[in-house]
C-alpha cells in the first residue's frame, strides 16, 4: 500500500512538472496592471510584466525603444491575441542596440521592467499617454507557425474518417 501512494506521488508530481511555465527571464511577481490602466492612473514604480506586438523599434544612441501594441499574456508569458481586445500601447527601452531587422513590426515581445513615468505621442491627429516601461527583460518569441490541416473524406461511402 505504501509503494502504491509513493508511485502515486511520483505520476502527480511528474504530470505537474509537466505543465507550462514561463521562460525563466520571465518569472517572478508582478502588479497586475495593464498599460491603459496605467496611463489612466498614475503607476510610476510598478514592477509589471508586458507583452503584445511590435509596432515600432527606435534605435538611439545608448538604448533602444519599442513602441508596442498590448494584450493579455498567457501562462507561459506570450502574448495571446484571442480576440482585438487589446490592453492599449506602452514604450519599453532598454540599454543596448536591438536591431530593428530582427524586432520587426508584428513580432511578439514580453518585456519585464518598471513603469518609469509617461510619454505622449501623436497616433494621427491624437494624442496618446503611453506609459513608458524601463525594461529588464527583452523576450522575443519565436514566429509562430501555421499549420494547414487537410481533413479528406472517407473513401468508403458506408464508414467516416475515423
Amino acid at each position: 500500500m505504501k509503494l502504491l501512494r509513493l508511485a502515486l506521488l511520483a505520476a502527480s508530481a511528474a504530470l505537474l512538472g509537466a505543465c507550462a511555465t514561463a521562460p525563466q527571464p520571465l518569472q517572478g511577481a508582478f502588479t497586475p496592471i495593464t498599460p491603459s490602466d496605467a496611463a489612466a492612473r498614475d503607476a510610476t514604480g510598478s514592477v509589471v510584466r508586458w507583452g503584445g506586438r511590435i509596432v515600432g523599434v527606435e534605435p538611439q544612441a545608448n538604448r533602444t525603444c519599442f513602441e508596442m501594441i498590448s494584450t493579455r499574456l498567457s501562462d507561459t508569458g506570450r502574448p495571446y491575441w484571442a480576440t482585438d481586445d487589446t490592453g492599449g500601447r506602452f514604450l519599453a527601452c532598454r540599454t543596448g542596440f536591438y536591431d530593428p531587422a530582427l524586432f520587426e513590426k508584428n513580432r511578439e515581445v514580453t518585456f519585464t521592467g518598471r513603469i518609469d513615468g509617461f510619454e505622449s505621442r501623436r497616433i494621427g491627429e491624437y494624442d496618446y499617454r503611453l506609459p513608458k516601461l524601463d525594461a529588464e527583460v527583452v523576450y522575443l518569441w519565436p514566429v509562430r507557425q501555421q499549420v494547414d490541416v487537410i481533413e479528406r473524406p472517407s473513401p468508403w461511402p458506408w464508414w467516416g474518417w475515423w
